[in-house]
């Protein structure tokens, strides 16, 4: 007997956008940690990138949505937190993505933090490219984004927060 080939939900998933950013999929953003396919259904093992965040619902239904538009019977999205995601999770096609898209991408950490950090990071404007920028607040559309302004171009832009 052959093993079921999981790739056609793996496609599946990199159809499911990240609700507050809907540029980047949940799979390039590194949430999905995996998919098993048993005779039980196909399983979906997934780390938010914020346990709190408020768009869980829409994206476990995404998943669940998207393998079934896929073939799938039965759908179980199991939460993982270890390891927790951080930013290191980010490919680099999604962090492309998200200064395309007026988003200051995290730079990797090279070492995987429990926690966002509490003072910015140099940050690149993703409209300029100049480093000459100031955070101008804490939390931007969503808590894992703060609000900068650049000083040479003078645009503001969010950041995502390091992880």
């Amino acid at each position: 007997m052959t093993a079921p080939n999981a790739q056609p939900y793996w496609d599946a998933l990199r159809g499911v956008a990240d609700p507050e950013i809907p540029v980047v999929n949940i799979v390039e953003m590194g949430m999905v940690r995996g998919v098993d396919i048993s005779e039980q259904g196909v399983r979906v093992r997934f780390t938010p990138t914020f346990s709190g965040c408020p768009a869980l619902h829409v994206i476990r239904q995404g998943i669940t949505d998207a393998l079934a538009a896929a073939g799938a019977d039965t759908v179980t999205v199991e939460n993982v937190f270890s390891p927790p995601w951080t930013t290191d999770d980010i490919t680099p096609e999604a962090r492309a993505k998200l200064e395309t898209y007026g988003i200051a991408p995290p730079a990797p950490n090279g070492e995987s933090s429990l926690f966002m950090t509490l003072e910015p990071e140099a940050v690149r404007c993703p409209r300029c490219g100049s480093f000459d920028t100031r955070m101008t607040a804490s939390f931007g559309s969503a808590l894992c984004k703060r609000m900068y302004v650049c000083q040479a171009c003078r645009e503001p832009f969010e950041g995502m927060k390091s992880v």
